[in-house]
């Protein structure tokens, strides 16, 4: 879908480091997105999930949040079994997947070398995720995954870092009603080293489905 220009900009250069390193990837692999990645799933979504940055063989490469590389497997087929989306899992921007009431974004949107984005680079791109998350409706929960991503949104609330420490399956309240939910990064490091196992992601979503019931309620 498109998205208006303040929650994402496909034509954005604004961090040069990150814009003259997407030019040597495209070079290097011609096929590759390679340019800032759109969020992806309902434009009215009770539930927004936000990561860290595209990763070089996976979003960066296909042009969809999450999709081609290791960190999506988890965090896909997790979706799916709990009804999010109409597949367990996502290969590309044309193999039929939908989301239902959930979007996937990312704190920032372009491929960052080694996978670390700067606090500036961050900062820089935060002024999309307070765009986006405006665009969220009343009682909306949002999980981070990863330290960066539970900041990002704190920075996006303008809340100071520590007036909300990350935790995996903390909640924290938001003063718009708004839910934070934490939970580690499903990356292929943690998921190996069985720092976040299924069943710890699994607990993640019954958190977020009774927050959601509570809040119907």
């Amino acid at each position: 879908m498109t998205y208006p220009k303040q929650v994402f900009d496909q034509a954005c250069r604004q961090c040069q480091r990150l814009d003259t390193y997407l030019c040597e990837v495209k070079q290097k692999y011609p096929g590759y997105h390679a340019r800032p990645v759109a969020p992806f799933g309902d434009a009215t979504a009770p539930l927004l999930i936000v990561g860290l940055a595209p990763g070089m063989h996976g979003a960066n490469a296909t042009g969809r949040p999450f999709t081609g590389d290791y960190a999506g497997l988890l965090l896909y087929e997790t979706l799916y079994e709990f009804g999010y989306s109409n597949k367990p899992i996502s290969v590309s921007v044309s193999d039929g997947l939908e989301l239902y009431n959930c979007r996937i974004t990312n704190a920032v949107k372009c491929l960052p070398p080694q996978n670390k984005p700067t606090i500036e680079e961050i900062n820089a791109c935060n002024r999309f995720l307070v765009a986006e998350l405006k665009m969220l409706p009343k009682q909306a929960v949002i999980l981070a995954l990863g330290t960066i991503a539970h900041q990002a949104v704190l920075k996006a609330y303008g809340l100071k870092l520590g007036s909300a420490a990350f935790s995996h399956n903390a909640q924290h309240s938001l003063f718009d009603g708004h839910t934070l939910v934490d939970s580690y990064h499903s990356s292929r490091y943690n998921v190996q080293t069985k720092r976040l196992t299924k069943e710890m992601f699994s607990a993640i979503f019954k958190t977020i489905e009774r927050l959601m019931n509570d809040k119907i309620g």
